[in-house]
């Protein structure tokens, strides 16, 4: 890794979300009906503003996008956590709205400039895997996308696709 937007430091890991950190633009798709053969999207826009917390490793990201037309407004607050021990993330989605800090984390780490974090959780009543893909396009563009498994990771289907541009 390395470089202005790869990552970061590829001895720790420490600095690895650094690329993210600032105001974005932030074009969202997301899948209607996942894991049901839907093939219906969704498409909306906002912003995301992402701080360092502490000056440390930590993170955190205000997320809203809205699509007037679909009446669709989504806005959520994630909390990222570096642990040095073991050299991985923790990625914490908080629902302000709810009150909910939602369990477990996806967990994971960047290799060659991409970073991939897991869990397993409920979905409507069946265990699932999750997985999020973080890539750094460019000192100015991020892409990250989630992804659903029913299969114990054979197959993935994709059902959130977050396209993102650095703000002027």
């Amino acid at each position: 890794m390395g470089g202005d937007f790869e990552g970061g430091h590829a001895s720790t890991g420490a600095s690895d979300f650094d690329f993210i950190i600032g105001d974005w633009d932030v074009h969202l798709k997301k899948l209607i009906g996942p894991l049901t053969g839907s093939t219906v999207w969704v498409e909306c826009e906002g912003t995301s503003k992402i701080r360092k917390m502490w000056g440390t490793s930590a993170n955190s990201e205000e997320f809203e996008v809205h699509n007037a037309a679909q009446d669709l407004h989504i806005k959520g607050q994630t909390l990222r956590l570096y642990n040095p021990d073991t050299h991985q993330w923790s990625i914490y989605l908080v629902n302000a709205d709810k009150g909910v800090l939602s369990l477990p984390p996806v967990v994971g780490k960047f290799t060659n400039g991409v970073g991939e974090f897991y869990d397993q959780e409920d979905f409507k009543g069946k265990a699932i895997f999750v997985r999020y893909v973080w890539r750094a396009l460019s000192p100015n563009a991020t892409r990250m996308e989630q992804s659903f498994s029913e299969d114990g990771g054979k197959t993935w289907e994709v059902n959130w696709i977050c396209s993102m541009a650095r703000r002027p």
